[in-house]
């Protein structure tokens, strides 16, 4: 992992190249989940030759940058708010956006623009749901499928474990989405039965881990009828996440056991499915585990929900923390777990109103300062699992939701450079992230633009906090 070192003059490595290119911003409509571009999946035919990756060309008016050190010239606070102020003024980005820049290995704040005043985040909120959940599962851990041996013989249970990006085949070992397979599940019960000669077999689910409401009572059915998100699963397939206007199958677990039972019957096992009314039955402890499968690690999965704003699946990581927390599977328990982990690493969650942990539901507001210690516990090491999580943001230009950003002749500089948590709403576009300056110095910054124009529209608003982040990049300041 690409990780910012603080306090050590050891040089950040810029330029990165994080799967799932991403994402535009779509209007009209509420999205905190940007619209993925999917990377085309390619089969090439005998003697085929695979096509080279196309990345983002340099501006050549760019100016090659120092290497990024705890040694280089921290901003002068009063020269960078006479540039930034300008940028944190366009018109795009509403009446007196909310704003915080801090130099990144010491936090010193460096301009602040009503700062404490709470503000709609859209999914920059996603920042604090991640240091929550990286401060209490292991990110190196993994969510486990299994299936056991159920009250006879014949009975299989499949159980839930939190990963709902199961491959319906085989799992592949280089993906964070389809890591884990029921192919080889399937395979694995199928060795585990050969003894017995036991080839039909009764299959029931076993959805009790962290099970709680699929959908938060404050999300709009719209959003979930037309793909912006999907509801909170702790089992699932790959490749039915929602995408928008591709809303996720509502019932994941069924289509789940469909895709188990027909895996099963290619390994010569045919299955009868129980009743779903069977499904809410906790399995027995040291019941006879006869297949298992690994999902990627838990810090790829969230790297992976905060590169594609996946709402569904950030909020399925804050439920599976808390429950670990020892705390509720309600979207509330969730808001509260992660709130009460912001406190305990020392950020003021005053000001603070959270309906869910993604960003999605309307009316919630937090301050910018909230969102920047966040962001600043990550860049300057203080919190090792937050530190993982900032090097793994989307890279202008590269990746995830900035994939297709920062690519006009004035921004585009930034492009390998910046790195950033995006949130759009109707009305509000935000970016959090950080950013390496013309002398090498890390920054961090946070921008809540929630008083967006109506006439104004997101890709204007995005543009103009593209700007910004690019001025970030170009002002040494000193």
């Amino acid at each position: 992992m690409r990780r910012i070192l603080a306090g050590t003059g050891v040089a950040v490595l810029l330029v990165a190249g994080y799967g799932a290119f991403d994402v535009y911003d779509v209007v009209p409509g509420i999205l905190t989940r940007d619209v993925p571009a999917p990377a085309p999946t390619v089969t090439p035919s005998a003697g085929a030759t695979t096509p080279a990756v196309v990345l983002p060309t340099v501006d050549e008016a760019a100016v090659p940058l120092e290497a990024a050190s705890a040694g280089a010239p921290i901003p002068a606070a009063t020269s960078l708010a006479q540039v930034i102020g300008r940028a944190a003024k366009d018109p795009a980005l509403g009446a007196s956006p909310g704003v915080v820049v801090r130099d990144a290995f010491t936090g010193q704040n460096l301009f602040r623009q009503n700062a404490d005043t709470a503000r709609r985040p859209a999914s920059t909120v996603k920042l604090l749901t991640a240091l929550a959940v990286s401060t209490t599962l292991d990110p190196t851990a993994t969510l486990p499928t299994t299936v056991v041996q159920g009250s006879s013989p014949s009975q299989l249970v499949l159980v839930a474990g939190g990963d709902s990006m199961l491959a319906k085949g085989a799992g592949n070992p280089a993906a964070v989405e389809g890591r884990a397979g029921l192919g080889d599940l399937a395979q694995q019960v199928a060795t585990a039965l050969a003894p017995s000669g036991t080839t039909n077999v009764t299959l029931r689910l076993d959805t009790t881990y962290a099970a709680g409401p699929r959908y938060a009572p404050t999300w709009v059915k719209a959003d979930i009828d037309q793909g912006f998100t999907g509801g909170v699963s702790m089992l699932g397939l790959a490749g039915q996440r929602a995408v928008p206007y591709h809303p996720a199958p509502r019932n994941p677990e069924a289509a789940t056991a469909a895709a188990f039972v027909a895996a099963l019957a290619k390994v010569g096992i045919t299955a009868t499915l129980a009743p779903a009314s069977t499904w809410d039955t906790r399995t027995p402890a040291g019941a006879t585990e006869l297949g298992r499968v690994e999902s990627a690690p838990i810090g790829d999965v969230l790297a992976l929900a905060l590169a594609e704003s996946d709402n569904a699946l950030t909020d399925g990581l804050a439920r599976q923390a808390a429950v670990k927390k020892g705390g509720g599977t309600s979207f509330a328990a969730a808001v509260s777990f992660v709130l009460k982990q912001a406190q305990a690493n020392g950020i003021d969650t005053t000001g603070v109103v959270l309906k869910d942990t993604s960003g999605l539901s309307a009316g919630q507001k937090v301050p910018p300062r909230v969102i920047s210690d966040a962001l600043q516990r990550g860049a300057d090491g203080s919190v090792p699992g937050m530190q993982d999580v900032v090097a793994q943001l989307p890279v202008a230009g590269l990746s995830g939701t900035l994939a297709d950003r920062f690519n006009t002749k004035g921004t585009h500089v930034v492009a390998g450079n910046a790195r950033a948590k995006t949130g759009t709403l109707t009305g509000i576009s935000s970016i959090a992230g950080t950013v390496v300056d013309a002398d090498g110095r890390v920054l961090s910054y946070v921008v809540l633009a929630d008083g967006v124009p109506a006439g104004v529209g997101t890709l204007n608003a995005r543009a103009a906090l593209d700007r910004f982040v690019a001025t970030l990049a170009t002002c040494g300041c000193r």
